[in-house]
């Protein structure tokens, strides 16, 4: 949870309901660098492995990932080692697996980057293998990142920039799962503070916090490339999107 610096599990009831809180993990580490972004633990969020057997919670404030699974009483157990360090000041943010490889991408929100790391299913170990810049080398104005989608088929990885305002493209080198830049597409608003994917991976949708509205792209799922459709939804201020 943000606001504490903690990690929660709750049961899910048969009824769909909520049961009583089965645990309660505290975040701990040395803070970043970042004079006010980084003044303690920052969990951002909680992304569950393709086998549904550990999950990541990247920490902006401590700089690190976080590896847990959940036993059969619903505790939350480290993975061995607990977490990995992110580059000083990155601020880990949001995280995305591979579909079929061992590999996991982690948005750095502060530095504007994406982590590779090599994932291993059996231990929830994370090795970095690459960090790279979501910003093209001629923009030189403050930005953060902000949401990250894997394409279904594993061949691209989109992060969304605020302050550039773009979707940053990249093609995912199938043996290694490095990523190169493929393309950007600006998002034809402000603030783009959520991109998803439908689960086909045939649209994405850009989330303009500060311009209000949702922008539609169709997506070229041979070379990842986006191109609008031409809808945008005027809706207050989204952050988030949903697909059922």
């Amino acid at each position: 949870m943000v606001g504490s610096g903690t990690v929660a599990a709750l049961p899910i009831l048969p009824d769909g309901a909520l049961g009583p809180l089965a645990d309660l993990v505290p975040l701990e580490g040395a803070h970043g660098p970042h004079p006010t972004e980084q003044t303690s633990a920052h969990p951002h969020d909680v992304v569950f492995d393709n086998r549904g057997h550990f999950f990541l919670v990247p920490d902006k404030g401590l700089d690190a990932v976080f590896v847990f699974r959940v036993d059969a009483e619903g505790k939350l157990v480290p993975a061995a080692p607990p977490s990995v360090a992110s580059r000083p000041g990155a601020g880990p943010r949001h995280a995305g697996f591979h579909p079929t490889g061992p590999f996991a991408y982690v948005l750095n929100e502060l530095d504007s980057t994406l982590t590779t790391y090599r994932f291993d299913a059996d231990s929830g170990g994370l090795e970095p293998r690459q960090t790279i810049t979501t910003l093209p080398p001629a923009f030189t104005d403050h930005n953060t990142t902000s949401e990250i989608a894997v394409a279904p088929s594993g061949r691209f990885v989109y992060a969304s920039n605020r302050g550039h305002d773009s979707v940053a493209i990249f093609a995912v080198d199938p043996a290694a799962g490095t990523l190169a830049p493929a393309g950007c597409e600006p998002t034809q608003g402000r603030t783009p503070r959520f991109i998803g994917l439908d689960p086909e991976g045939a649209m994405l949708y850009a989330a303009n916090q500060d311009s209000d509205t949702i922008v539609a792209f169709h997506v070229d799922r041979q070379s990842g490339m986006l191109t609008p459709t031409g809808q945008v939804v005027q809706v207050g201020s989204p952050s988030t999107i949903v697909f059922r």
